[in-house]
């Protein structure tokens, strides 16, 4: 039971990753359909973070009273609906009310899946978290050469996303049947303690913590969402790539994550989350600092890489640190990171907008760099070892 729920939970993991990265490649066209400009666009795909942030606190409602799977599959099917709705807009207020929708399920999802795996987790007595982000990967990366070969065929935007949404709400509601079955479970309480000001310092080292976890998972959203919003945009527009190849710079991003994630467990185990955090902000940093010191084609594609392989355990550690915090209610602590994590999904894309209308996007892209840095400062919040 416990391999069939592992496979499950990844299938999920794959589904969601699929279904957004269809659509990504196709922002530049929808860029140009709409007729709008560089700080029009940010705006419009930063309503995507805000359904994100505005409904993500609901997820541990629905899970308590429906479950964490069945909530992970029903969010993941109107996620790809609403997909299809953004890739039929006809205005861009239409484009952003649909990228809405679409962030509020995906937010939903992104919880109950996280929740679902960290149960599953739990009755293996081992990290396999990151596992379970490597295989989202796999299926941005898959996600994301759908859409390249769909450009390169001609297909057009409706039928490429329908086809990726049946196909992906098909492989959602099958694994559904996998998941564990049976009321939550939640990691074991921890002992009380009597003394007050041991209390009040314990509480506010954990607000302190939670706070950092908070900054490192958001760094990680920076780098994605530049990957996600602009990667394809800058390789088109500013370095004169053609569609097709534009995008390889966000396949490059999620492929290197992939890689990052699929040896995660086994290098933590090995040096710790800390030293990891604190390389992979290193790698980000300077990867994609050099790319945009020296624009190419090629350099830019492997700068995504780069920043893509620095970010790839960031999220998976702040979640899971984050879920064991003393002090806190079980899932609150996942949930609060989940939450706010998006931030770095909402404020990015008009920041980086309104950067690019003013000067360039090359110098907005600077943000990747910055995540970098900031892991740099924060990481000394993850433990050395976490098992």
């Amino acid at each position: 039971m416990d391999r069939r729920a592992r496979v499950a939970v990844a299938a999920l993991f794959f589904t969601n990753g699929a279904l957004f990265a269809n659509l990504l490649p196709r922002y530049p066209e929808i860029k140009a359909d709409l007729g709008i400009d560089n700080a029009a666009y940010g705006l419009a795909v930063a309503a995507f973070p805000t359904g994100a942030i505005a409904a993500g606190l609901l997820a541990g409602m629905l899970i308590r009273r429906l479950g964490s799977a069945l909530v992970a599959v029903v969010s993941t099917v109107l996620t790809g609906a609403a997909i299809v709705a953004a890739a039929l807009a006809d205005s861009a207020m239409v484009f952003a009310g649909a990228l809405f929708a679409a962030g509020a399920m995906d937010a939903i999802t992104d919880v109950a899946q996280n929740a679902h795996g960290l149960r599953v987790q739990r009755r293996y007595g081992r990290s396999i978290i990151n596992s379970f982000h490597a295989i989202w990967s796999v299926g941005a990366v898959t996600g994301g050469s759908m859409a390249a070969g769909a450009i390169a065929l001609g297909l057009s935007r409706g039928h490429h996303l329908l086809l990726s949404a049946a196909l992906f709400t098909v492989v959602a509601c099958v694994a559904l049947r996998f998941c564990l079955p049976g009321p939550e479970t939640q990691p074991a309480a921890k002992p009380a303690v009597d003394d007050h000001k041991t209390t009040r310092h314990t509480g506010l080292r954990t607000a302190c913590l939670l706070t950092a976890l908070v900054l490192i998972a958001t760094a990680g959203t920076l780098v994605e969402d530049a990957g996600n919003s602009w990667a394809a945009l800058y390789l088109s527009d500013s370095l004169h790539a053609s569609a097709a190849l534009a995008a390889s710079g966000y396949i490059a991003l999620v492929g290197a994550q992939f890689v990052g994630r699929l040896l995660g467990d086994r290098l933590v185990d090995r040096f710790g989350q800390r030293a990891v955090a604190r390389a992979g902000g290193l790698i980000a940093a300077a990867g994609m600092g050099l790319a945009l010191a020296v624009p190419t084609v090629p350099g830019t594609i492997l700068g995504f890489a780069a920043a893509g392989l620095g970010v790839a355990t960031l999220v998976p550690a702040a979640m899971h640190e984050a879920d064991e915090l003393p002090g806190l209610k079980p899932g609150l602590g996942l949930t609060v990171v989940s939450w706010l994590m998006r931030l770095g999904f909402l404020l990015s894309p008009p920041v980086v907008g309104v950067i690019a209308d003013v000067t360039s996007l090359r110098v907005g892209l600077l943000v990747i760099p910055f995540a970098g840095a900031l892991v740099l400062m924060f990481a000394g919040a993850l433990r050395p070892r976490r098992w």
